[in-house]
């Protein structure tokens, strides 16, 4: 095979690798555009019953999990707002300065929130965490020390 075939078949080869690389770098998939309020639904009750049967709950501190699952939820779902993250980042930096003014504003906004939803959050992790037995209570402090494993087993 001539010299010039060869180099123009290697181009064409790492040219498709290289563009097909980025193209699936590029496209970030479903969780890009954040998880329907349906899969939301269908991962909390998967959590409650995974913790549920780990720790025995009976059916009120299910359902106190569940209250606390939900606060988590709006708790999440009012930090993040109506707007894109990454479309706010990008409009601190889309001039030749960094928008300052903007940025603190933004984190005004994210402050306020957390100090709103943070003491819902807390009384409902505190409910949940006051319904456990002892015993109960005592597996969920020996799992938060567990660090090289993750949270229940995930890691």
């Amino acid at each position: 095979m001539k010299t010039w075939i060869k180099r123009t078949l290697i181009g064409l080869a790492a040219t498709t690798v290289v563009l097909g690389g980025l193209t699936a770098c590029g496209s970030r998939g479903d969780h890009a555009r954040g998880w329907s309020d349906e899969r939301i639904t269908e991962v909390r009750g998967k959590a409650i019953e995974r913790i549920g049967s780990k720790l025995d709950l009976s059916a009120e501190q299910k359902a106190k999990l569940g209250v606390l699952a939900d606060e988590m939820i709006a708790s999440r779902k009012a930090f993040r707002g109506n707007s894109d993250p990454r479309a706010d980042v990008q409009a601190l930096i889309a001039g030749d300065k960094f928008d300052r003014a903007k940025a603190q504003a933004l984190l005004d906004q994210k402050s306020q929130v957390v100090q709103g939803n943070g003491p819902k959050l807390l009384n409902a992790f505190g409910d949940f965490y006051d319904s456990l037995n002892p015993e109960q209570q005592k597996q969920v402090r020996e799992r938060l020390e567990i660090r090289h494993h993750g949270w229940w087993g995930r890691g």
